[in-house]
């Protein structure tokens, strides 16, 4: 499972392997955020080049990179180098950086985090809930987002059941139940609302999320009845449950005379978490 976490201000591309219960992180990511590279190019370009000095010392850290589907800014999903905690630990020996530290710091939190988390889920959801406080989103808003996120949960490991492989496919069923019930892909919605990087949900009204609910809902209720042996029949359900969202979309439009998706984003006030180092994060 893939996500993003934070350190300090910087996003770090992560992914959860629950079969070896270990995290990988972006090593492009991680040089970025020690090096404070301006731009996610810098970054790729700070790590080729130390990349290519790290081979020609023999450093095993290159060797022991893997490649993992992580979702880059333009919403796809590409093969990249990737380490875990161990790894990362070696990695950074490397780089020379006041925030190394700092850094082996965060690593424990995050697999400390995810060890809690395994065993008591509910600590999952309030870490959650007080993210989206601090955030400054309203009581309503937030109960709607986290029952999205325990519906997406739900609709992923029936897609993981069915043999979909996580990262790619995912994101190619979920294009295609957005394009179903909201008539635009996930890229077009997201450019309609002013969005780059930041979570198409976080930025939905409640109908929004309701209706995005609504698809996702069906569509798992549908593969549990149909039980799809390929990827083209997956697809086609999820095209299915975006359907019958859509349906509710349109009658609700015409009853209301009004639309239900614009480019409006959900705005919360102008809060900022803070980390457990004092600093401010954003999105």
């Amino acid at each position: 499972m893939s996500n993003i976490k934070i350190f300090e201000d910087k996003k770090i591309r992560t992914y959860w392997d629950a079969e070896k219960e270990e995290w990988y992180f972006s090593v492009v990511d991680v040089c970025g955020a020690l090096t404070e590279q301006p731009t996610q190019d810098r970054a790729r370009k700070y790590w080729s080049v130390l990349k290519t000095r790290l081979k020609e010392e023999g450093s095993e850290v290159t060797t022991i990179c893997s490649q993992l589907k992580m979702q880059a800014s333009d919403g796809k999903f590409y093969d990249t180098d990737a380490l875990d905690t161990k790894g990362i630990l070696r990695l950074i020996q490397s780089i020379p950086s006041p925030k190394v530290e700092p850094l082996k710091v965060w690593l424990a939190e995050v697999g400390n985090d995810r060890i809690e988390e395994i065993y008591d889920p509910e600590k999952a959801i309030h870490r959650a809930l007080d993210f989206y406080r601090k955030k400054g989103y309203s009581e309503g808003w937030i109960n709607q987002r986290l029952k999205a996120i325990e519906i997406r949960k739900d609709l992923t490991d029936e897609w993981k059941r069915v043999g979909v492989k996580e990262g790619m496919e995912y994101a190619i069923l979920t294009d295609e139940m957005t394009k179903a019930w909201s008539d635009m892909s996930t890229r077009q919605y997201k450019d309609l609302k002013g969005l780059s990087k930041e979570n198409l949900r976080d930025n939905m009204s409640n109908f929004e999320l309701i209706l995005n609910l609504l698809a996702e809902e069906t569509t798992k209720h549908i593969s549990e009845s149909k039980d799809p042996k390929t990827f083209i029949e997956s697809k086609k359900i999820a095209q299915e449950g975006g359907e019958v969202s859509k349906i509710a979309r349109i009658a609700a439009e015409e009853r209301s005379g009004r639309p239900i998706i614009t480019d409006k984003r959900t705005k919360p006030r102008e809060t900022m978490p803070e980390t457990r180092s004092g600093r401010k994060q954003d999105d």
